[in-house]
């Protein structure tokens, strides 16, 4: 490793204001330089020569300079991640910024570089229209995605860290990283974790070859991917050489870094590196690159997330880029981590996870879900993103959260319960009479139990053919349509559509419902049941989007009995009503 650290001794210095190298000037077999860091901050150079010049191998006119490594430390082991930018200098002018590796496994390294111009033509694009709510574009490729990819061309992946996570929470999240073509290293660390994640980092003297990375997260919980700075114009900053995440017009946190080593790979080497604090912002992601400007504050989300431990609660604090893919992933990771990643936490028996989310301009919206033990959390991770991305985001209006916040309490007993049989006192009954509904069940290592309910028949339901359902809140809610995923058309707005949400029952617990079939006719969120069907025509002719029809059960009666407690049945027994 020594031998991969040590300093390469050049007859000149680092060139500074250096003046550009058009790409028509280059030949093969011109030498050159590449400043990148080893280890710490400060960049060194390796040597490299010119092979030539691949026309149109990124796209109409952007073109791709090849050269060998010839540096013996670097011949080793590649291009590696983490060197995505490092400033390629040929008779001290500025040709390129290494950003491509080809193949992996070829007996000569090589590797591409983007040349200067290309990089330079982000600097002058668009910055976002709305700072704060940046046009969302997918992610589409990250680490993942790109190592799978059949071509021999492909760009260094930034080498993604995450500070403050176990390797035990980060082994469990990469999956959902992973969905979006985000695969990190989980060896990697954070510079600034118990500092207050609000503050702004003193802009440093960044200079080309230097380290910077792009962080998704900051504080507590720390995810970033690290490269190296091409391109310096005072305080505007250009870096990696070629895309990200591919967002275009955006906002990510420009942050300050230290590369700890290199690890020497085959297949693909690395850097690992420390992330420090916010240095700025990124406004581009670009085919060519990434582009912003020191000392901007950018817009994040903050969460924070309390539990208890033996003694006392403790919380873990960061913030998020506001990416509506992003942010309630990098918010459930640090809820695993909360609840998998300390010595001092431990809920074998189970507890409560309480989500307040706070829009700007409305009372928050609050969520709450019992799991059985961390296993339960665990084995559910990508039910709860998908539940979590449900209440962050919608399709009416691009608002994000000022504030998330998680609160897990222990629960004082396994929440896991059985249902050992479900009685109805009678099959048939009019309006009028009274029906008994008896329950028997037990809890985790508990003795049974019985749940006695009392129905007094209503004359309304006069000659009716009913059931009677013992069943928890989810699965109800998809009986009697009330569907967790919205058609667009159904809603008039964000407010209706949070309104929506609240209206959801509870994941705890278990729900007796009297129920009948019936054939609802929805206005939005206004249903009528057995609508004559030549008024049903005309509506759904009118406007089939927002007019839908559906079979569902409608409750007439229903009751929420034993909160606090899991359960996993269904029952039905019918009921039928004499006129």
């Amino acid at each position: 490793m020594a031998l991969l650290l040590c300093s390469c001794v050049f007859s000149f210095a680092q060139p500074h204001n250096a003046p550009l190298l058009a790409l028509e000037e280059l030949q093969p077999g011109m030498k050159g330089e590449v400043w990148t860091v080893f280890r710490g901050s400060a960049p060194e150079p390796f040597a490299v020569q010119v092979t030539g010049v691949l026309r149109n191998a990124l796209g109409p006119g952007k073109s791709m300079i090849l050269c060998e490594l010839t540096d013996p430390r670097v011949q080793g082991m590649g291009a590696v991640a983490g060197m995505s930018g490092s400033p390629l200098y040929i008779d001290g002018k500025l040709a390129g910024v290494l950003a491509y590796q080809i193949q992996r496994f070829e007996t000569v390294r090589h590797a591409g570089f983007t040349p200067i111009k290309d990089m330079l033509e982000v600097s002058t694009l668009p910055a976002p229209r709305d700072a704060l709510n940046p046009t969302p574009i997918p992610i589409k490729g990250g680490q993942s995605a790109r190592s799978t990819a059949p071509s021999d061309i492909q760009p260094l992946t930034p080498a993604f860290t995450a500070g403050g996570l176990s390797p035990l929470v980060a082994g469990l999240v990469a999956p959902q990283f992973d969905s979006l073509g985000l695969s990190f290293n989980a060896l990697g660390g954070s510079l600034d974790s118990g500092a207050q994640p609000s503050a702004l980092g003193a802009p440093p003297a960044l200079q080309p070859g230097g380290v910077v990375a792009v962080a998704l997260a900051v504080g507590d919980i720390t995810i970033a991917g690290t490269g190296t700075v091409s391109h310096v114009d005072g305080s505007h900053v250009l870096a990696f050489g070629h895309p990200m995440l591919s967002l275009g017009a955006t906002e990510l946190p420009m942050a300050a870094a230290e590369v700890v080593t290199i690890l020497p790979s085959q297949l693909n080497s690395i850097k690992v590196s420390n992330t420090g604090p916010i240095i700025g912002a990124f406004s581009q992601d670009r085919l060519s690159g990434i582009y912003g400007e020191l000392g901007r504050e950018p817009a994040m989300v903050p969460v924070e997330i309390s539990f208890p431990t033996r003694q006392n609660r403790k919380s873990l604090n960061f913030r998020v880029v506001r990416h509506e893919q992003v942010l309630p992933i990098i918010a459930a990771s640090g809820l695993a981590q909360a609840v998998n990643g300390s010595n001092e936490s431990g809920f074998t028996r189970g507890f409560r996870v309480t989500v307040n989310v706070e829009f700007p301009g409305r009372e928050p919206v609050e969520l709450s879900q019992i799991y059985p033990g961390p296993q339960g959390l665990n084995q559910g991770l990508t039910e709860f993103v998908g539940n979590l991305s449900l209440w962050l985001f919608n399709p009416y209006e691009r608002v994000f959260p000022d504030r998330i916040r998680f609160a897990v309490e222990d629960t004082p007993d396994s929440p896991q319960g059985i249902v050992e049989q479900f009685q109805v006192s009678r099959t048939s009954a009019l309006p009028g009479e009274h029906v008994d509904l008896s329950l028997g069940w037990r809890g985790f290592q508990r003795a049974s139990r019985t749940e006695a309910l009392g129905l007094d028949i209503p004359r309304e339901w006069a000659g009716k053919d009913l059931e009677v359902i013992v069943t928890n809140g989810p699965a109800l809610d998809e009986l009697t349509g009330r569907s967790r995923t919205f058609v667009v058309a159904q809603l008039r707005g964000f407010d209706e559509y949070i309104s929506a949400l609240r209206q959801f029952r509870r994941t705890d617990g278990l729900y007796v419902a009297v129920v009948e079939k019936t054939r609802l006719l929805t206005d939005q969120r206004d249903s009528t049941a057995e609508m004559p069907g030549s008024l049903e025509r005309i509506a759904r002719a009118a406007d089939e989007a927002r007019f839908q029809r559906r079979d569902v059960l409608a409750p007439l009666w229903e009751q929420h009995i034993l909160p606090g407690t899991l359960f996993n049945i269904q029952l039905r027994k019918p009921l039928n009503i004499a006129d």
